[in-house]
């Protein structure tokens, strides 16, 4: 007896309004000599003891891992003057925003982020069925007023990440408690996962994380740390929030070879010291070099820059003049930036390379506007 076919099972609300991720490219067909400076990577990567560490973590790898990473948040509040009870690490921050999306959104809420903000917020709102809301930045840069202004009470997450990606620009640590105070009915997530970049005494707002019920802080091991590639992330705020989120993580969401490396990395100051400083000179150099090229960007404090152009067109050429040298650089016409390319701040050969390539186009794009 036949059976008239089943209509399609069909997935929760919001998910197929999600448009897959799409990451930075790392390939040119069979070119063998590509600079990747798309996922704005550590160009000095892991430190020698986390490499060890990794190394040394496998002979355990049939072993199930430590369900509550004891370790890595004692390092880490260690290291950053932490409660490690206020401590929750993920795969990635990625898995963190998952979670609290997972744990305070859902149909009938509203989650709020900035115009050019991380595409993982949208992405996380829709999975859990809320509602994703956009608010405009001014030039570029998080409007603290325009997201008072565009949360209402079914808002129930705002995520800021300050500095921004891929912008680079960041606002004052007193706005973004300015926002929580406004918007007691939702939960401030500062994804802080640049915030060792930036330098000088910011925190990433952690002292706000720790002080205000509703703030959390978000931080990776992806950039600084150069572990991309393990997936370790973490963040910090109210026990009641953390108890929440560590009600949906999975018990082993990380392994003992990620945790084992993070903790070296993390206690690893002096690579951690390198990097941050490499990074602050030669994106000052870089931003000054493609300035002087005619391709400006607002100040960045991060580890890449969004370099300016004139219109897509230009940058649309650039970014192909760029790979024609072997050059892969970040597109940015999803997050509402098609004029703009962002440049991860490589070493000082890469740094060099690509403000030569620029320096280059320019030229011709100079001489053919010439009348």
């Amino acid at each position: 007896m036949s059976h008239p076919p089943s209509p399609p099972i069909a997935p929760q609300p919001g998910i197929m309004d999600i448009a897959l991720y799409e990451a930075g490219s790392s390939t040119l067909g069979a070119r063998s000599d590509v600079l990747k400076l798309s996922s704005n990577e550590n160009p000095f990567g892991a430190s020698d003891k986390a490499r060890e560490a990794a190394v040394r973590a496998t002979h355990a790898m049939h072993r199930y891992p430590p369900t509550d990473h004891a370790r890595l948040r004692a390092a880490i509040a260690e290291v950053h003057g932490l409660d490690p009870d206020r401590i929750i690490c993920g795969v990635g921050s990625d898995e963190i925003i998952h979670f609290l999306c997972q744990a305070y959104a859902g149909p009938g809420t509203e989650v709020l982020f900035t115009q050019h903000g991380f595409s993982m917020y949208r992405i996380s709102a829709l999975a859990a069925g809320a509602t994703p809301v956009e608010a405009p930045e001014r030039e570029r840069t998080t409007d603290i007023d325009a997201l008072i202004a565009a949360a209402g009470p079914a808002t129930r997450l705002i995520f800021v990440a300050n500095p921004n990606n891929p912008t680079g620009t960041m606002v004052p640590l007193a706005e973004l408690e300015r926002l929580a105070a406004a918007v007691p009915q939702a939960i401030l997530v500062i994804d802080a996962a640049y915030a060792e970049y930036v330098g000088g005494d910011y925190d990433g707002g952690a002292e706000l994380a720790g002080r205000l019920p509703n703030v959390v802080m978000t931080r990776t091991f992806s950039k600084l740390y150069g572990l991309g590639g393990m997936r370790v992330g973490w963040g910090y705020g109210p026990r009641a929030v953390i108890d929440v989120l560590n009600r949906v993580r999975g018990p082993f969401n990380l392994s003992n070879v990620a945790l084992d490396t993070a903790e070296a990395a993390v206690r690893d100051r002096a690579h951690a010291d390198h990097s941050r400083s490499e990074n602050a000179r030669l994106r000052a150099w870089l931003a000054a070099a493609l300035a002087d090229r005619g391709v400006p960007s607002d100040p960045s404090h991060a580890n890449f820059i969004l370099a300016r152009f004139a219109d897509v067109q230009t940058a649309e050429a650039c970014d192909a003049a760029l790979k024609a040298d072997g050059i892969i650089v970040r597109k940015v016409g999803g997050y509402g930036l098609p004029h703009c390319l962002r440049i991860t701040i490589g070493d000082e050969a890469s740094c060099r390379r690509v403000a030569h390539v620029v320096g280059q186009f320019m030229a011709r794009q100079a001489g053919r506007d010439t009348p």
